[in-house]
C-alpha cells in the first residue's frame, strides 16, 4: 500500500505541472495583460476588455523602448517556457511575485485571505455531512414513502439551481427586502471591540447565508449517495441474516448497514474540496467576502496574472491533496480495499 501512495503522490507532480503550464501559457496570449491595463489606467480608461485599444492610445505618449521596459519588468519579454521556468523556480521558494494591481507580494495577499475561505469551507463540509448522512439514512429507511418522495423532489430542485443563484435569491429576499442579514462582509466593522459571545454571533450572522449557498450545491448528491449505499447494504445477506436471527431492524441498520455505507462517502471528500474552492469564487463575490475567491475573481477581471497564478497554485494543491487524502481515508475505513 505504501508503494501505491508513493506512486499516487509522484503522479501529482506532472498533474500540477501540466495544469500550471497550461494556465501560464493562456495568460501570455490573452489580450489585456498587466502592461495594457497599466497603460489604460494611465490614460484614464482602464475598462474591462479594452486592453488592445488602450495600448494603441497610450503608445502615443510612450515610445516603444519604454513599453519594452515595462514588458521586461513584468517578465513578458521572454519565451513562454523560459518565463514559466523562472516562475516555477520562484514558486518552489514560495515566491509568487508581486501583484500588478495591489503592488504587494502575492504571498501576503493569499495568506491574508486564505483563512476566511478555509473557515467557510471547513464549516460547510461539517454541516454538509451532518445533514446529508442523517437525511440519507431517513430516506433509505422510509424508501418509497411520501416523505421520501417529497424530500427527493425538494433535493432535485435544489440540485438544479446553481449555488450562486441560491445566494442571490437569499441576498435579495433576506438582506435587501427583509433586512434580516447583512448584505456583505465577513464580520462587522466593530468586530474587534466585541466580546467573545458577540463575535461568535456576528460571525454566524454574516456567515449563515454564504454557508447555505455552499451547502446547497452538494447536499442532494451526497444525500442520494448515502441513501443508495444504505439501501444496497440493507439488502445484503449479512443484514438479512442478522434480522432473521432476531436482531431488531434498527440495531441492524446502526451496527451493520450504516457503518458499511459510510465507506461510499469517503472517495468524495477530495471532490468536495474542489467544488467548494471553485464555488468560493462566485459565493464570495456575491456576498463581498474578502476571501481567496473574491481575490481570484478580481485578479481575473483586472488581468493580475501573478495573483491568478498564485491562487491557482494554492487551490490546485488543495484539490490534489484532497483527492490523495480520499484514497488514504478509503484504505483506512475499508480494510477490504487493497491498493496495488
Amino acid at each position: 500500500m505504501a508503494a501505491y501512495f508513493l506512486r499516487r503522490f509522484l503522479l501529482l507532480i506532472p498533474t500540477f505541472l501540466g495544469l500550471t503550464v497550461l494556465v501560464f501559457a493562456i495568460t501570455r496570449f490573452v489580450p489585456g495583460g498587466p502592461v495594457e491595463q497599466m497603460l489604460a489606467r494611465a490614460q484614464g480608461g482602464a475598462g474591462e476588455g479594452r486592453g488592445s485599444a488602450a495600448v494603441s492610445r497610450s503608445s502615443q505618449s510612450l515610445d516603444e523602448s519604454q513599453i519594452e521596459e515595462l514588458r521586461a519588468f513584468y517578465g513578458l519579454d521572454k519565451p513562454v517556457l523560459q518565463s514559466y521556468g523562472m516562475w516555477l523556480g520562484k514558486t518552489l521558494q514560495f515566491d509568487f511575485g508581486t501583484s500588478t494591481r495591489y503592488q504587494e507580494p502575492v504571498r501576503n495577499l493569499i495568506l491574508d485571505r486564505l483563512p476566511v475561505t478555509l473557515s467557510y469551507g471547513a464549516v460547510t463540509l461539517c454541516l454538509l455531512y451532518c445533514i446529508a448522512i442523517p437525511l440519507g439514512v431517513f430516506k433509505a429507511v422510509r424508501h418509497g414513502s411520501f416523505a421520501d418522495a417529497g424530500s427527493s423532489v425538494f433535493l432535485f430542485v435544489l440540485q438544479s439551481v446553481p449555488s450562486f443563484v441560491i445566494g442571490l435569491l437569499l441576498l435579495v429576499v433576506l438582506s435587501v427586502k427583509l433586512d434580516l442579514f447583512p448584505m456583505s462582509g465577513f464580520a462587522s466593522d466593530n468586530f474587534a471591540e466585541m466580546s467573545f459571545s458577540e463575535k461568535f454571533g456576528d460571525l454566524l450572522w454574516h456567515g449563515l447565508l454564504p454557508v447555505i449557498s455552499y451547502v446547497v450545491g452538494l447536499l442532494a448528491f451526497l444525500t442520494f449517495l448515502m441513501k443508495n449505499a444504505l439501501l444496497e447494504n440493507l439488502s445484503a445477506d449479512f443484514v438479512r441474516t442478522a434480522v432473521a436471527k432476531g436482531a431488531p431492524f434498527g440495531h441492524s441498520v446502526r451496527r451493520h448497514a450504516f457503518r458499511n455505507s459510510l465507506v461510499s462517502l469517503t472517495p468524495y471528500v477530495g471532490s468536495s474540496v474542489g467544488i467548494l474552492v471553485g464555488g468560493s469564487f462566485l459565493v464570495e463575490t456575491i456576498f463581498t467576502i474578502d476571501g481567496l475567491g473574491l481575490l481570484g475573481y478580481d485578479a481575473l477581471i483586472q488581468r493580475d496574472y501573478p495573483t491568478v497564478m498564485g491562487i491557482l497554485v494554492v487551490t490546485a494543491t488543495m484539490v490534489l491533496a484532497g483527492n490523495l487524502f480520499s484514497d488514504f481515508l478509503l484504505a483506512v475505513v475499508d480494510p477490504r480495499v487493497k491498493f496495488q
